[in-house]
């Protein structure tokens, strides 16, 4: 009980920040809900996508292979699933009524997955792995959902920049994963050092996205 209290505890508190942090008007509990069970259901096609694109390493040695696994088997399976479910779910949706609804539904969908991820982390290797995601993992999948969500915003309300803001939507968020992966995955001393900072700029960066949205979604800025 004490490693899944540890395994959940960073992402609910995650998510109530992400709740209370959307200031005009807060979104449906049962969408919120619906998105965090859509999160967690797409851990199983995750882990199917996951084991087929391992196979295909090829000759792939060293940093080659860290990046192979960092951007394509973790990065790019998982946010694009990520993103396929946040857009089949809110894409139409009334409820899509702000530009900061798309970073509060992005981050449910990603903390459901973080959060089936992080059990499975956690209660397979104890307390430490715990603590260690709770500062790491965890806020890096909501960050990843920030950047993805900020883009679908814009894309959602800025119509002529409708295309690239989709397209960046799914392609940072892809870049930003790869990256942290790599920096881990590579097992070279200076990126390991990379690591922290790296941190603190996806912190910044998902800071100054969540300020921009924050200050943008009321009802006279979805009219400029």
């Amino acid at each position: 009980m004490t490693l899944l209290t540890i395994a959940l505890a960073p992402v609910l508190i995650i998510l109530v920040y992400i709740y209370f942090r959307d200031k005009y008007e807060k979104e449906p509990l049962g969408l919120l809900l619906k998105s965090l069970i859509a999160g967690a259901l797409i851990t199983v096609p995750i882990i199917f996508f996951e084991r087929i694109f391992s196979f295909f390493t090829g000759n792939l040695t060293g940093l080659s292979l860290a990046a192979y696994h960092s951007f394509i088997v973790a990065a790019l399976t998982e946010e694009c699933l990520k993103y396929l479910a946040v857009y089949l779910l809110i894409w139409r949706n009334r409820e899509f009524n702000e530009r900061f609804d798309g970073i509060v539904y992005a981050v449910f969908v990603s903390l459901g997955f973080a959060a089936v991820e992080n059990v499975i982390y956690v209660l397979n290797s104890g307390m430490q792995t715990g603590l260690l995601r709770a500062l790491t993992a965890v806020p890096a999948h909501a960050l990843f959902g920030i950047t993805m969500g900020f883009y679908l915003g814009l894309a959602r309300f800025i119509p002529e920049q409708r295309k690239i803001m989709l397209f960046r939507a799914i392609l940072y968020p892809i870049i930003l994963h790869g990256i942290y992966d790599f920096l881990i995955l590579s097992g070279h001393p200076v990126l390991l050092i990379l690591f922290i900072p790296y941190l603190i700029f996806l912190w910044r960066n998902g800071s100054k996205k969540l300020k921009r949205l924050s200050a943008s979604s009321n009802a006279k800025s979805l009219l400029l």
